[in-house]
């Protein structure tokens, strides 16, 4: 039995009635309508999956800020491969995890929900499309409507059933369609992971083995789609393009609205909170305290430099120190987010009243 089949069904029915919702005004057997079909089929799974995105989102920045204390307890046993050691080193990774909020696993589940919802509508365009427009019906999509959405054009002769390597009736233009949608592909991706990488994270993250992982990150998707793309149908290439976009979209909200600490996003944020409030004539707000946060590590660094000139100190000790410094930044932006509250209030009102009740006050002590 296909293990597949329960989501393939999936996929033809959301499908179907997309398709019907847009024969109310558009043409039923365009090849635009299939087209944007696909497309609604899309916008209902990431709906879905919208928590996980965010999930991801915070997953993946708290894992690069607990980078120094990961490449500390790596450091502490290294060349150590007793089952004592391992053990021990699991146990430590998994408390600085725990302690950050942070999970390797989280970044991963939205990519690994998708998956078989991908290859479910790779085998829908690809085989239960050609074998349901034949006369073999696949659940909610009969010959019929099978027939209407093989056969079904647009920009020309192409259908949602070609691709690049099999461009079928549309040629040349089918080609060109193809290398369009790939390309813009590569682009969404290589700046959304940018995004991600660069401008939402501070300058003590974008080093280590997490941000070297990040940083080839934008250039293997891209050359992922490039390999990939040409064998994809163009209704594949289509709800990949479409969820890309989304996830750029979604990914500009969330870190426009919640940037990481120390960031060029949050300096950005900081910006247009002060612009507001400018343009309503009040004072702007001193961020001061967060950017200190930020150069805290900087500060530290000679700490961490000084046991390569005095090598008494133990990877133990080490990562004592990492530890140290990670509470007492926390620490800081608690009492920044403290301060800042404290000037958002709006200040006592002195009319002259309450000076001359200042002022009796005082003249009451000196007659004392």
């Amino acid at each position: 039995m296909n293990p597949l089949y329960p989501i393939e069904w999936a996929v033809a029915w959301i499908m179907v009635q997309f398709h019907r919702l847009l024969s109310v005004f558009m043409d039923p057997d365009s090849g635009w309508t299939w087209a944007l079909s696909i497309v609604g089929l899309t916008v209902v799974i990431r709906t879905l999956i919208i928590p996980l995105f965010v999930r991801q989102i915070r997953a993946s920045r708290a894992m690069q800020m607990v980078s120094p204390e990961l490449q500390a307890v790596q450091k502490k046993y290294k060349g150590k491969t007793d089952p004592e050691s391992r053990q021990a080193m699991a146990q430590e990774t998994m408390a600085i995890y725990k302690e950050a909020g942070a999970s390797p696993f989280s970044s991963c589940l939205p990519i690994l929900l998708q998956m078989p919802i991908f290859f479910a509508l790779f085998r829908v365009l690809f085989t239960k499309l050609p074998q349901a427009a034949g006369g073999e019906g696949f659940g909610p999509l009969t010959p019929e409507l099978a027939h209407s959405a093989y056969t079904g054009t647009f920009l020309g002769n192409v259908t949602i059933a070609d691709s690049f390597l099999q461009s079928g009736a549309g040629g040349l233009t089918t080609k060109l369609v193809s290398g369009i949608i790939i390309a813009l592909m590569c682009a969404v991706t290589f700046i959304t992971q940018k995004e991600l990488t660069m401008r939402n994270m501070p300058k003590a993250a974008l080093e280590g083995p997490m941000a070297s992982t990040q940083k080839m990150m934008l250039y293997m998707l891209p050359f992922i789609y490039v390999i990939t793309g040409p064998g994809m149908p163009i209704g594949v290439l289509i709800y990949w393009l479409t969820t890309n976009v989304w996830t750029f979209v979604q990914q500009y909200i969330v870190i426009r609205a919640t940037p990481t600490p120390g960031s060029d996003a949050e300096k950005q944020r900081q910006a247009r909170i002060n612009a507001k409030r400018e343009k309503k004539g009040l004072e702007p707000l001193d961020f001061t305290p967060k950017k200190k946060v930020v150069e805290e590590p900087e500060e530290a660094a000679p700490i961490r430099v000084q046991p390569k000139k005095n090598k008494s100190l133990s990877d133990q000790e080490k990562l004592a120190q990492a530890r140290a410094a990670r509470a007492k930044a926390q620490e800081q932006r608690r009492a920044a987010q403290q301060a800042r509250a404290a000037q958002e209030k709006p200040a006592p009102s002195t009319s002259p009243l309450n000076k001359g009740s200042k002022g009796s006050k005082k003249g009451s002590k000196r007659h004392k």
